[in-house]
């Protein structure tokens, strides 16, 4: 579109993505790969959660969590998923919807090994998402843990990541007097082309 210009320019997602990340990690005071990702439960209720973005690839977006959580689970069943990551500093959202698929191969295992030592245990440690009686007992299962597993634990098979093949981007920057850009990439599949549309603010 001829007034794609700026910080909108480009004819590739993902690079915009990776452009305006770049530029929030200068600003933002506290995890600036913060994303609110959205899930639906088996009633079609839906859940969010604020999780890391760990990498924006030449055609997806990937995040780790432990398999046997809640948002993995309604991602597994619904094979779809959904999240906005809000820049403050910049005034600026990226909002993505798409499909998802499992990452538990060498991606995963190079980014699990890259994590501190004690992050590595707390994955090996935390039954996510189910109740726990007390934090002792949390840090007594990381004590026994860090007992059986030494200290370079192999990433656990219930830990994972996640990446999310967009069908939907949008890129969002705020206007004066609540006139904001908005421009939305979409496509019907994945391997389709991309539609780019500016919207109403």
């Amino acid at each position: 579109m001829s007034d794609r210009t700026g910080i909108f320019a480009g004819d590739d997602p993902f690079r915009i993505a990776r452009d305006w990340l770049a530029e929030a990690e200068k600003t933002e005071v506290n995890d600036p790969n913060a994303i609110a990702l959205s899930t639906v439960d088996a009633d079609g209720l839906p859940n969010a959660r604020m999780v890391l973005l760990k990498d924006i690839e030449d055609a997806a977006f990937v995040f780790y969590t432990n398999y046997t959580s809640k948002k993995a689970e309604e991602i597994d069943a619904a094979g779809k998923a959904a999240f906005v990551m809000h820049w403050k500093s910049l005034r600026r959202q990226v909002r993505v919807r798409g499909l998802v698929e499992r990452e538990d191969g060498p991606a995963a295992d190079a980014y699990y090994a890259s994590r501190s030592l004690k992050s590595r245990l707390g994955a090996w440690a935390s039954d996510q998402s189910k109740p726990l009686d007390s934090r002792a007992t949390l840090m007594a299962e990381v004590a026994r843990i860090t007992a059986s597993k030494g200290p370079n634990p192999p990433r656990p098979p219930f830990w994972g990541g996640f990446r999310i093949k967009p069908l939907e981007i949008e890129f969002w920057a705020d206007g004066a007097f609540r006139l904001h850009d908005r421009f939305r990439w979409r496509r019907d599949s994945l391997d389709a082309k991309w539609q780019v549309n500016r919207l109403n603010p």
